[in-house]
């Protein structure tokens, strides 16, 4: 079974939309999807710096931008699942049909404006944990009165809430655990973006949905949803609640999945997926970068998407 996964913030890196431009049709696709969410893609995906595409506002809709595109490319009525992380969670909704691309393109404008906005309101922050035992770690957060935004597995929990609570978490750490200050606007996944995922909710009123064509994994609880009102309420969720990519990857390996793509910009989540689902039965992965890519990702999805062989 090939699952086809869409990444989050954070994964961006400068020019990395430059050579999809290279392909019939992208240039066009792109202008339209600027218009649609409010942003210059063309510009933050190849001429824009490191500081202007980790504006949430702008990095939510490119990252979504991208991931599609690319999948534009792949033969999709051969993926068997569908996952993405965080805002990468609305390329997959599309991915699995709950809606179109320019609709997950939309959504992520918005998404990413009302969080930016939420981030104004008051000083919050991110921090990755890295280590320790995942018991004690949630433990220690929580007594900070920060929150465990992100649970992404192999041995990686972020940590959020305010920069006061943050400082002192940091420095009393867990036992033989790493605390690192990420470089974000605010403390996403938390009731601190609560304005945020009140403005969604009021837009995504007007989407329309259909249920998933195939298995789509919610960050929720890892969980596949077959209804899309269903997957579009928990999108809007989303935006406080914490991201269980663990569970999402515990799902991946109970699917019996074999081969994972990554759509770009890609990396992260395959890191991820590798130390957590380690020997027998780890499943092949393909990192979708570039077009130059795309022979490697058409091959793993040929070997072990629905009419494959490997199983």
């Amino acid at each position: 079974m090939l699952a086809l996964l869409s990444p989050g913030q954070g994964s961006q890196k400068p020019g990395f939309l430059t050579p999809w431009l290279d392909l019939p049709g992208s240039e066009a696709r792109l202008r339209e999807w600027s218009a649609l969410c409010g942003v210059d893609l063309l510009h933050l995906g190849t001429a824009a710096d490191a500081d202007e595409i980790k504006d949430t506002a702008r990095t939510q809709p490119l990252l979504v931008a991208t991931a599609l595109l690319a999948a534009e490319h792949l033969a999709l009525e051969e993926v068997g699942v569908a996952a993405g992380h965080s805002v990468g969670e609305l390329g997959a909704a599309a991915l699995a049909g709950v809606f179109s691309a320019d609709t997950a393109v939309t959504l992520a404008g918005v998404r990413g404006r009302e969080m930016a906005a939420a981030c104004a309101l008051e000083p919050t922050g991110m921090s990755a944990v890295l280590g320790g035992d995942p018991d004690e770690v949630v433990a220690t957060i929580e007594r900070h009165g920060l929150y465990p935004a992100n649970r992404n597995g192999a041995g990686q929990i972020v940590a959020a809430g305010s920069l006061d609570g943050l400082a002192k978490f940091a420095a009393e750490p867990p036992a033989k655990a790493r605390v690192i200050a990420l470089q974000v606007a605010g403390a996403f996944h938390t009731p601190y973006m609560k304005p945020a995922e009140t403005a969604l909710g009021a837009f995504a009123a007007d989407v329309t949905v259909t249920d998933p064509a195939r298995t789509l994994l919610s960050n929720l609880d890892g969980a596949a949803v077959a209804q899309g009102g269903e997957m579009l309420q928990r999108l809007v969720r989303q935006v406080t609640a914490p991201v269980r990519w663990d569970l999402c990857m515990r799902t991946l390996k109970e699917l019996g999945v074999t081969g994972v793509v990554e759509l770009p910009p890609a990396g992260t989540l395959a890191g991820l997926i590798k130390r957590e689902l380690k020997g027998d039965g780890a499943p092949e992965i393909v990192t979708l970068n570039t077009p130059d890519d795309l022979p490697a990702a058409r091959d793993l999805i040929a070997r072990h998407g629905i009419g494959g062989t490997a199983r």
